[in-house]
Formats: C-alpha cells, structure tokens, sequence
C-alpha cells in the first residue's frame, strides 16, 4: 500500500521546496499543478496543496485561522536511515527557517530523532533507530 500524506499551504512552492531540501527527496513534477506539488519517498508520497484546495475537497469552511498557529492535531515522522541523517535533516531544517521544537535526543523507546517546525507551523519529526 502506498501512502500520501497532504499539507495544506499558503505557498506550495516555499513549503515544498522547504521540506525537498530537508529531507532531501525528489519532486514528482508530472503531478505540478496550480493547486499540488509532491515529493516521493518510498512507498510515501508528501502532497503540497495551495488554499484553493479547501474548496475543491469541500472543507471551505474548515480552513484555519490565518491570525496564529493552528493547535497541533496531528503530525508527520519521516523515518530516516540512521541517527547521523537526523541532525543533518535538522541543520538543513533551521537554516532554511525551521523551528526547533526540541533537538535531536534518545527517545525512551530507542530512536534518536528531533521535533522541528516548519516555516508555517507545521509540527514534525525526523527520526531513525538510534544505534
């Protein structure tokens, strides 16, 4: 099964390039449209969409509050490949504008991983099997 995951953004071309040089994944330019942008990972795909996509998908009236930080609900874990790619993706994330929420620390299960946020405020994490 192949999963897509979409962001909602008020710059698709910022937010995607953002999280193109971060995690450093390839664009899936013959899905360009107004409205989208993509990055592949694997077995995921990490759709950027512009505010007209509210409307399209019918959530017009459930789009946030433009005035702060939406509260956070939910949030996306990009496993990476070791520990040492981990503190790469969070240098490259706050050089490029990102937040760190907390840096990269041993969680209590094994990982090592850091929870960023990114230039709109959305809420991450990069992580991988601590050694």
């Amino acid at each position: 099964m192949r999963v897509n995951f979409n962001l909602f953004c008020r710059d698709i071309e910022a937010q995607m390039a953002f999280y193109r040089d971060v995690l450093q994944l390839a664009e899936r330019t013959e899905l360009r449209s107004p409205l989208y942008r993509a990055l592949a990972a694997r077995d995921v795909e990490i759709g950027f969409n512009a505010p007209g996509a509210y409307e399209l998908l019918g959530l017009g009236q459930r789009r946030p509050d433009q005035r702060g930080p939406a509260p956070v609900t939910g949030y996306a874990t990009f496993m990476a490949e070791s520990p040492a790619a981990v503190d790469g993706a969070a240098q490259r994330a706050a050089e490029r504008g990102a937040t760190v929420v907390k840096a990269p620390y041993r969680t209590y299960y094994g990982d090592w991983q850091v929870v960023l946020e990114d230039p709109e405020g959305n809420v991450f994490r990069v992580g991988a099997k601590a050694d």
